[in-house]
């Protein structure tokens, strides 16, 4: 699939498929308090199929009844459709009520919504998933789908940063993930104290340790985009193309449809046209700051 198709919402499930607009209901199933600020809900539907079909890297938009809705990407297992899973950080209103949602509450879901990780084109490739902070949630699914297939894909290499190891997410599985044999995985913070053991240092760094072939990568990067960007100069020149660079943009989504105009970006939209982009085709405008 390729990463700039833009994948209708999903006809599995919910009454929304009648109208895009219209949140289905959902029923709180489980809170994990991730990080300071940072949880993750597991939901289950009230309205429509069990199951919630979606490719990795789309969102949904979250609506807290009474105070607002917000695009949320999905974080959990594109293999497992019964368990639907929003990593989120606290920063406004609406994420600040989720965060207040207990088991057994009821929220509003659209989408799925928006274009997807390239995980078809990366088949036979080697694949470098670069990311930093909470970027790690968008990419989480990509991870799921390639290790549930992990014989389509030649080296497999994870680089997460953090900012401390405080602010380390998913601990668990990233430990889970650097026992296996077949994937490289390297973590990195930015500054620790005495008592952490591992690399320090931004995460782009790690890029330079290889364990893939440059002009056989795909790359995948979310995070903050100052990352991003040295992590887009830092694959350029090990020799990755423009083209085989794809990057996930979160910004000012409102209505997930395009029709609202707050998340235009030159000529696109980041949640018809996007999250997920290749790089080629906003290469222009990614070196425009602030845009």
């Amino acid at each position: 699939m390729s990463a700039m198709q833009t994948l209708s919402p999903s006809p599995t499930w919910g009454t929304s498929r009648a109208d895009p607009m219209l949140p289905a209901r959902f029923r709180v199933a489980s809170v994990q308090r991730e990080l300071a600020g940072v949880f993750t809900l597991e939901l289950r539907p009230l309205d429509g199929p069990e199951a919630f079909a979606f490719a990795p890297g789309q969102f949904n938009m979250l609506y807290q009844f009474g105070v607002g809705e917000v695009p949320i990407s999905i974080s959990g297992d594109p293999t497992r459709p019964r368990r639907l899973i929003h990593t989120i950080r606290a920063v406004g209103s609406v994420t600040d009520a989720l965060q207040q949602l207990g088991v057994g509450s009821v929220l509003g879901v659209r989408g799925p919504f928006g274009s997807a990780w390239p995980t078809v084109e990366a088949e036979g490739a080697d694949l470098v998933i670069l990311a930093g902070g909470i970027g790690l949630a968008p990419l989480r699914p990509l991870i799921y789908q390639v290790l549930a297939n992990r014989k389509r894909y030649g080296a497999v290499c994870i680089y997460y940063g953090a900012r401390t190891p405080d602010e380390i997410l998913f601990r668990t599985e990233l430990e889970q993930w650097r026992g296996r044999f077949d994937l490289t995985l390297e973590v990195t913070v930015d500054r620790a104290g005495p008592d952490w053991l591992g690399r320090v240092g931004v995460v782009t760094r790690l890029l330079a340790g290889r364990g893939f072939s440059p002009p056989d990568t795909i790359a995948c990067l979310c995070g903050p985009e100052i990352m991003m960007r040295y992590g887009v100069q830092a694959l350029h020149e090990l020799g990755v193309a423009d083209r085989r660079i794809h990057l996930s943009l979160e910004r000012n989504m409102k209505c997930a449809l395009g029709f609202c105009g707050h998340c235009q970006y030159g000529g696109t939209f980041v949640c018809r046209d996007g999250p997920v982009f290749r790089f080629d085709t906003i290469a222009e405008r990614f070196a425009i700051r602030e845009l």
